[in-house]
């Protein structure tokens, strides 16, 4: 089995890493509510920070992973969010849990900025996008299990994202030291697919937006407006999570089957429904059908999407640049869940959210069905060659056909004299041996009957041209000895020496 079919571990290690924070938004968001001196928007305002930091390292580093190396970037992130997410778990003081929200999540954007381009490289990016999204949606479902076991200190769900990010370095440690070579050749190569690339990040941030305005207030939706204590609204978000593993199985099954239109547009309509049923949910039935069938089509959509934007372009800059807008989207989300639902109520706010939800994907969907051809563009070097001065303006070598032509790829290389088919030809054999010149219609013909005898001549003197300006200035002659053969000049005037001049004066190709 070759190194491109096997599985990428330290690309789905780092997308896990990466991706567990925006995962774990609403216990983290609620945990900073209840454990710290934060109302509920301003514990919101906390978790868009927190994503907006990881957001901006996606659009700092979009272009830049090839001149770090992957495997220095990785490192890098995964401390940075071990340092950051650590400080805050275990500090009080707001400040100081803010300071390290952002550079926690600066780490995870780096993480996940490096995990993107990685995918995009791939022979085969929605399967490694699948694997990434069923290890980071396992791994917060047992968490969401575990965390309400653990006390109610705000500093729990921080804590296990920095525990996540150490386990993941040994792993970004087997990534290639350098980018790939192609991609280093072609550093300078502008974004391609420009304008759908920008209208899918464009649409792609509203619809992490609306997503994420209802996952940051969901905990807060189970606990007051259902009435659910901590642990059934962790159990429900656990299988909501596992039903999402099921999901995202079936996609990775599917594959591109379906094409990417079918189902990045049908599934954002189901997903507009399912917000509007959970943000409505009233008791345990609905909250839980809501927030499981949710989860089951979110990372299916999520798949394709990721998946479309990897196929844009190889070196992976719009993967990057559309997970970026993604977090931006995501960054947002829980402020704006806030505001809504303090202002209008949960049902309002998911009536709103659905119904954005569905004009986003319209755009989308079209992205998704437009066809793109993609260009390899692949550069020959080809020495100069010194052209001589001539008054034919020179072609270039490059532009000649006959660039690379060695004497050793001639045909005619091994042809000896014995091998000519006109060897044995004997003089006698030729059919002009026994004409002579009484044979000739132009015997009789003397001076007195030419037309042209009464013709002046003029002598005009031509200079000679420099032997430098010729091409063929330094072509040695090569003498031929032949017999003496009587000219017979008139006999062949019309046919010989004309015809050859005229072929001669003409350029070649």
């Amino acid at each position: 089995m070759s190194a491109r079919t096997t599985t990428p571990w330290p690309l789905v290690a780092l997308f896990t890493a990466g991706y567990l924070a925006a995962y774990l938004l609403p216990t983290t968001v609620g945990r900073l509510d209840a454990g710290l001196p934060l109302s509920a928007t301003q514990a919101g305002a906390v978790g868009s920070v927190l994503l907006l930091s990881s957001a901006s390292a996606g659009f700092l580093l979009a272009s830049r992973v090839d001149r770090f190396g992957p495997r220095r970037l990785a490192r890098a992130g995964l401390l940075l969010a071990a340092v950051g997410y650590g400080t805050a778990a275990l500090s009080s003081p707001v400040p100081l849990v803010v300071a390290g929200a952002i550079v926690g999540g600066f780490g995870s954007g780096t993480a996940t900025t490096v995990a993107a381009t990685g995918i995009a490289g791939r022979r085969d990016p929605h399967r490694v996008t699948t694997l990434g999204l069923l290890g980071v949606s396992a791994l917060a479902g047992a968490l969401y299990l575990t965390i309400p076991r653990l006390g109610p200190a705000h500093g729990v769900p921080l804590a296990a994202i920095a525990c996540a990010s150490l386990l993941s370095l040994p792993l970004a440690g087997r990534l290639p030291a350098q980018a790939p070579a192609a991609h280093t050749r072609r550093a300078a190569s502008p974004l391609p697919h420009r304008r759908s690339g920008l209208l899918l990040a464009a649409a792609m941030l509203f619809w992490s937006l609306e997503q994420n305005a209802l996952w940051g207030v969901s905990g807060r939706i189970g606990l007051t407006q259902a009435g659910l204590t901590e642990v059934t609204v962790g159990a429900v978000f656990a299988v909501a999570l596992g039903a999402g593993l099921l999901g995202v199985v079936g996609a990775g099954a599917l594959g591109p089957r379906l094409g990417t239109g079918l189902p990045i547009g049908l599934g954002t309509a189901l997903i507009a429904g399912c917000i509007a049923l959970s943000s409505a949910a009233t008791d345990l039935t609905s909250f839980a059908a809501g927030e499981i069938a949710w989860n089951t089509l979110y990372p299916v959509v999520l798949t394709y999407v990721i998946g479309l934007a990897a196929s844009m372009d190889p070196r992976g800059r719009w993967a990057v640049l559309v997970g970026s807008a993604s977090s931006l989207g995501t960054a947002c989300g829980p402020l704006t869940g806030s505001l809504l639902s303090a202002r209008a109520g949960y049902p309002a706010m998911g009536t709103v959210l659905a119904a954005g939800l569905l004009l986003v994907g319209v755009p989308m969907t079209l992205v998704a069905l437009r066809p793109r051809r993609g260009t390899q563009i692949v550069e020959i070097p080809v020495p100069e060659m010194p052209v001589a001065n001539h008054p034919v303006a020179p072609v270039p070598a490059a532009g000649s056909p006959f660039t690379d032509i060695t004497a050793a790829d001639s045909p005619f290389t091994d042809i000896t004299a014995a091998d000519s088919p006109f060897t044995d030809i004997a003089v006698a054999d030729s059919p002009f041996t026994d004409i002579t010149a009484a044979d000739s219609p132009f015997t009789d013909i003397t001076a007195a009957d030419s037309p042209f005898t009464d013709v002046p001549v003029v002598e005009i003197s031509v200079a000679p041209a420099p032997a430098l300006d010729s091409p063929f200035a330094k072509v040695p002659v090569t003498g031929f000895p032949l017999e003496a053969v009587p000219a017979q000049r008139d006999t062949y005037a019309t046919a010989g020496p004309r015809h050859t001049a005229a072929t001669v004066s003409a350029p070649g190709p």
